[in-house]
């Protein structure tokens, strides 16, 4: 049994931070009457071994409380009692009977979590998630540092951690399955795959039981609470050290295989929820700072569609903000970050939109930072800000990319013109911006909608297993089932779902941009219709291993578009297509069935574009044909050599795709291409 002494102890560093002789504690309260450190003697101890009640005359300095307590080591767990108003009208809601989490905590414990005992009045402590004081220097890296990848050399794989392995046909050991340490089994995977970087959908620890429905999990992780942590059911050990070495070997071991890692991170709302939710961390510490308030601040306002905003330009809250990626960034070596819903970021404590957002600027300009990939999801439940997101240095997801794509792929009206800008950028988005072309970030698919499998299989999303009716999740899909809903045996809907696929990839590595694809899309992983599985932890959600051999020829197709994406000299420049008809750099032509006649009319369903650079020593010429029957496009002049066929969706597997060496040349003036098709022809200069 532990028996501690405390002194005074120090306002800064903010968190439990290990010193000679003990650990030093700093919280920030502006408005705490009363702060309590509660020191327990195991991760699973229900009450404390010691509390240390914080003297406001000589713990507290400025709105700082603070004390060392002598003794204290690593593995040391701990939480806060906080007392202050609990006054609606001005927004505090503290409660000296709920037990806190550190908002700095480097580790984290739930061994004894029970969500619904930190909602009400009531004393939590038995049930209350933990804060554990954790050594972040007792690691070996051994000489890794991130990759920084160009923008333009990138090829991102967007990833859930857990459902990357969790299944049993991953063939991993039941411990390994659905851990950091699993994905260190699959990196062989991805390296076939060829893909540069993983974006890892939420690893910051999150609350899994923070949904409706009990009975049910959150699945994908934006319910965040402990933001210096890994996620703790993704480690295969329980203890807070090895977990945060676990997750450090996984990145580790992917650098070493030269591929980045991207976090998906969440600032822009809590597990904490509305006025109803519990009180786990913030809302406890200091309400007011950490959240936008309604103007009688009784409520919380919701730009998040979660119940509560992240106040993410007030002072206290752009330094957490900033102190949280400098950690995962220097401690734990992460190439990059996407920011979900970013826009939340871009307004002020009223909720106004601020043309110049501090915190925004904060985290471009830090030089810390300075290498690192900067990806935004820009909107939220209020503003749309694609194509003028602020800053410099800013990615952004193209939503556009992904709507107007799949329009144009399943023969909508009114998408011709829209399928040119897209390959080339979007120029009409994003060309005013202070940008290079490649901070367009292109997707067909994400994990928030159908996988790609899906989207030629469904026009209609199928959620009834999330227990909402069918209420959640897109209506809008922008789907179309090939001509049955779901599964089936018709040989012919059957390849028309993979000549789409086909389609969709291909135009996806042979536009302008970052391409993004979702994990196992490779392989046509299905969630059975659902378009929303944020709380589906089991098979729906998780990537199916069979598919991998049911599926390797279109493996084989995906992994060899994405060789040519990252080795064709055009898709790599880091300036945009030229569209003025100049000769300077890269000019993109566009074309229709006849040549130098883009068809933009609005029930067209075909397009052609023709990339021609004088340095390089080979042109493209790109025809895509989204009709239901063949058509017959002319062929620009060959620059030297007869074009020939690289790409072309409608044949059958292993003549779709054909190295430079053995791709069938064309001699005549004129190609038929089939209906629903790519086709993607080379030719020397």
């Amino acid at each position: 049994m532990s028996h501690f002494t405390a002194t005074t102890g120090r306002s800064y560093p903010l968190g439990a931070t290990l010193e000679k002789g003990g650990v030093n504690f700093s919280l920030f309260s502006k408005n705490a009457t009363g702060v309590e450190l509660l020191l327990f003697d195991a991760k699973d101890h229900r009450q404390p071994i010691q509390t240390f009640q914080l003297d406001p005359a000589t713990n507290r300095t400025f709105h700082y409380w603070h004390i060392h307590i002598k003794g204290a080591k690593a593995g040391q767990v701990y939480a806060y009692r906080v007392d202050g108003p609990a006054n609606l009208s001005t927004g505090h809601r503290f409660n000296a009977e709920k037990v806190l989490i550190d908002p700095y905590g480097k580790g984290v414990v739930e061994d004894t979590y029970v969500r619904e005992k930190a909602i009400g009045p009531g004393d939590n402590c038995a049930y209350a998630m933990k804060s554990v004081v954790v050594d972040t220097s007792q690691y070996d890296w051994e000489g890794d540092q991130p990759l920084n990848h160009p923008a333009s050399k990138t090829v991102i794989y967007e990833m859930h951690v857990g459902g990357f392995t969790k299944s049993a046909t991953s063939g991993l050991a039941p411990e390994l399955r659905g851990t950091y340490r699993g994905v260190i089994e699959k990196i062989p995977y991805l390296q076939e795959l060829g893909v540069t970087s993983v974006e890892l959908m939420p690893v910051m620890h999150f609350d899994k039981h923070d949904l409706p429905d009990p009975s049910l999990t959150n699945y994908w992780g934006y319910s965040p609470i402990a933001f210096f942590c890994p996620h703790v059911d993704f480690a295969q050990s329980n203890d807070p050290h090895e977990i945060l070495d676990e997750f450090r070997d996984m990145v580790k071991a992917l650098h070493a295989a030269d591929i980045e890692v991207i976090l998906d991170v969440v600032f822009n709302h809590t597990a904490e929820g509305d006025h109803r939710g519990p009180t786990l961390s913030f809302r406890g510490i200091e309400n007011r700072a950490y959240y936008m308030l309604t103007p009688d601040r009784q409520y919380y306002k919701n730009y998040s569609g979660t119940g509560n905003t992240f106040n993410g330009n007030h002072s206290v809250m752009r330094r957490f903000i900033m102190d949280c990626l400098r950690y995962w960034v220097c401690e734990l070596h992460i190439d990059g970050f996407r920011f979900d819903l970013a826009s939340v970021l871009s307004r002020d404590e009223r909720g106004a939109p601020i043309e110049n957002p501090p915190i925004l600027w904060e985290i471009e300009s830090d030089p810390k930072l300075a290498s690192t990939k900067l990806i935004a999801e820009a909107w939220d439940l209020g503003l749309y800000q694609l194509g003028h997101f602020v800053g410099d240095k800013w990615a952004e997801w193209n939503g556009r990319y992904r709507d107007d794509v799949r329009s144009f792929v399943k023969g909508d009206k009114f998408m011709a013109w829209n399928m040119g800008q897209r390959a080339a950028a979007s120029q009409d988005l994003f060309r005013q911006v202070i940008r290079d072309p490649n901070r367009s970030i292109n997707f067909v698919t994400c994990h928030d909608g159908f996988t790609m499998n899906d989207l030629v299989s469904y026009n209609y999303k199928h959620n009834l297993a999330n227990g909402e009716d069918n209420r959640d999740g897109h209506n809008d899909n922008h789907s179309w089932n090939s001509g049955h809903e779901g599964p089936t045996k018709d040989k012919k809907i059957n390849a028309l779902r993979t000549k789409q696929i086909k389609n969709f990839f291909t135009l996806l590595m042979l536009s302008q941009g970052t391409p993004m694809l979702l994990m196992g899309d490779e392989v046509r992983r299905t969630q059975h219709g659902n378009n929303n599985a944020y709380c589906q932890d089991n098979e729906i959600s998780w990537m199916n291993w069979k598919f991998t051999k049911q599926q390797k020829d279109m493996f084989s197709f995906v992994r060899q578009i994405i060789d040519f994406n990252l080795k064709m000299p055009y898709l790599q420049e880091e300036v945009f297509w030229n569209l003025n008809g100049t000769t300077e750099g890269t000019r993109i032509q566009f074309h229709g069935t006849k040549l130098f006649q883009p068809d933009w009319a609005d029930h067209s369903h075909s397009l052609a574009y023709q990339l021609s650079n004088p340095a390089y020593d080979h042109q493209l010429y790109v025809i895509v044909n989204a009709y239901h029957d063949p058509l017959e496009f002319e062929l620009p002049l060959p620059p030297g050599q007869p074009w020939r066929v690289r790409i072309n969706t409608a044949a059958n597997f292993g003549k779709d795709y054909f190295k430079w060496d053995n791709a069938p040349a064309v001699q005549q003036v004129t190609l038929q291409v089939e209906s629903r098709s790519v086709v993607v022809l080379q030719a020397e200069q």
